[in-house]
């Protein structure tokens, strides 16, 4: 971090929007500079359902233009990173006394063509007696909807836009907390601590207020502002339970209360099911699931799945809290998922955007709404660039990941079938980096337990930003779903011997 030479942008907050913006700024040749006070991602962005979708249930609140903007956005990212996104077909179960049949038909349709659907199937009706995936539910449901949307790696989508923003100049500072910022002159000036207790002392012309559920408390207690606009914070919560079914289509059913459940395959071993909405209040990073919404959770799929499922089947739960813009009233389910920039800029002083709502879909084009504020008033207008841009590793030959794996293993012939897919999966290209001058599995170094061996680990410090046990195990991965519970207390004590070697020093490049 540099205190003399002042930056173009600062960006506040290391969730999906912060990077993509710095990502996206980066890119246009502005000097760029992010701080996140934990790791990347560790909060609302690591805690979604995962999917990169048009939000089907959002129709019925009449939201056009954020699916629609959605839909379009699915595609973009599934060609920019065939890795870590890939499509799925969902199963809608119909539940006659809830929608009549021909308005789920409808809303497919609508749903199929709204945002101009290229590469995924449109959806169809099936006879669940028929279907294979009719087996693990109840009798009683007889007929369903099959729809296409996609599958994100949600903490590794994160960490892949930092690394592309710092790639093309941004400087990324995790463990990095905004202590406080002032305007002078043309500038901000903001105070930097970092995880040492250092203070730095930056400038910069434009700040962006990217810090998710605590974008408020960043207007308030650092930047000394009055509230810009209203948030709603809402928790949502997730458990993962042992593989209820052996195929490889997730669920989507509906509720009593109207709300949906997904019922996803995940980490090949289990099911994911999710989500909860309720109105939150305190810390975010403090969010933990409730009893209450264990109960709803389970109550929900229990509706459906032959097999059912109570709090002792929970192998791991996580929580979120997004930050929504708008009123308290209505149901938190209801409040919208759509993004407001609140764009502040006095003559002559320096200017400051701050992000309210969005999705983990729509990130990308938040952050070219974003960087189209900015250029007017940073005196710039480079051209929008990021639509058609592969992120780290999504440089797979016609983004046909079957294909990529297919060469990747070839050309690494000696690497366990399985390895060998996780590694494809995770890294797309970069994964010969990984490898590097690797030519057997020994070459891999010390192996931490099942398939995680010292060769991942030193990449992931050096290129992407992991520092500890849990960055690895539970956002660069998910490896702690599968590993012995000692793995992470073994991890530590190498992470802190190799750290000083491997930070900044970027492994196969």
């Amino acid at each position: 971090m540099s205190s003399k030479q002042p930056y173009d942008l600062l960006v506040i907050g290391g969730g999906i929007n912060g990077v993509g913006i710095a990502r996206d700024a980066a890119g246009r040749g502005y000097r760029t500079l992010l701080c996140e006070a934990r790791d990347l991602g560790a909060a609302t962005s690591s805690a979604s359902t995962k999917l990169i979708h048009g939000g089907l249930r959002y129709l019925e609140y009449y939201e056009f233009r954020l699916v629609r903007e959605a839909l379009t956005e699915r595609e973009v990212l599934m060609r920019a990173a065939p890795h870590i996104i890939w499509p799925l077909r969902f199963v809608l179960p119909h539940s006659p006394e809830q929608r009549p049949a021909w308005i789920i038909r409808l809303g497919l349709l609508l749903y199929d063509h709204l945002g101009g659907r290229r590469d995924l199937p449109g959806c169809e009706a099936i006879d669940l007696h028929q279907h294979v995936t009719g087996g693990p539910l109840h009798e009683r449901w007889r007929k369903a909807f099959i729809y296409s949307d996609a599958w994100a790696q949600d903490a590794r989508l994160v960490v892949l836009n930092a690394l592309d923003a710092r790639e093309r100049g941004a400087e990324i500072a995790t463990r990095t907390q905004c202590l406080s910022a002032r305007p002078v002159g043309a500038f901000w000036e903001a105070e930097l601590a970092d995880e040492a207790g250092d203070v730095h002392r930056v400038r910069a012309r434009a700040m962006v207020n990217a810090a998710g559920p605590w974008v408020n408390d960043v207007l308030s207690d650092r930047l000394g502002r009055n509230l810009a606009k209203q948030i709603r914070l809402v928790k949502g919560s997730h458990i993962v339970v042992r593989r209820l079914f052996d195929h490889s289509y997730p669920y989507i059913f509906q509720n009593e209360d109207k709300r949906i459940v997904f019922a996803i395959p995940y980490e090949d071993d289990f099911t994911l099911i999710g989500t909860t909405d309720e109105d939150y209040s305190g810390d975010p990073a403090a969010a933990h699931i409730s009893a209450g919404e264990i109960d709803y959770l389970c109550a929900a799929v229990n509706r459906y799945f032959r097999r059912s499922v109570g709090a002792d089947d929970i192998v791991w739960s996580y929580s979120g809290v997004r930050p929504l813009h708008g009123e308290m009233e209505g149901s938190a389910s209801a409040a919208t998922r759509d993004y407001v920039l609140e764009l502040e800029s006095e003559t002559g002083g320096p200017v400051l955007l701050s992000i309210f709502g969005g999705k983990i879909t729509t990130y990308r084009k938040l952050a070219e709404h974003a960087m189209r504020k900015l250029d007017g008033v940073l005196g710039r207008r480079p051209a929008p660039w990021t639509a058609g841009a592969p992120l780290p590793g999504g440089d797979i030959p016609g983004a046909d990941f079957e294909a990529g794996l297919k060469d990747f293993r070839e050309r690494w012939p000696w690497l366990p079938p399985g390895l060998a897919q996780r590694y494809f999966r995770n890294y797309g290209t970069r994964a010969e980096r990984l490898l590097d001058e690797a030519t057997e599995i020994a070459d891999l170094g010390r192996n931490f337990g099942g398939d995680l061996y010292e060769a991942e680990v030193d990449y992931l410090v050096a290129n992407e930003f992991a520092k500890t046990a849990e960055d690895i195990l539970w956002r660069r991965s998910k490896l702690g779903l599968h590993l012995p519970a000692d793995t992470a207390e073994r991890l530590e004590t190498y992470l802190k011997r190799a750290a000083p070697r491997l930070e900044n020093r970027a492994i196969g490049a």
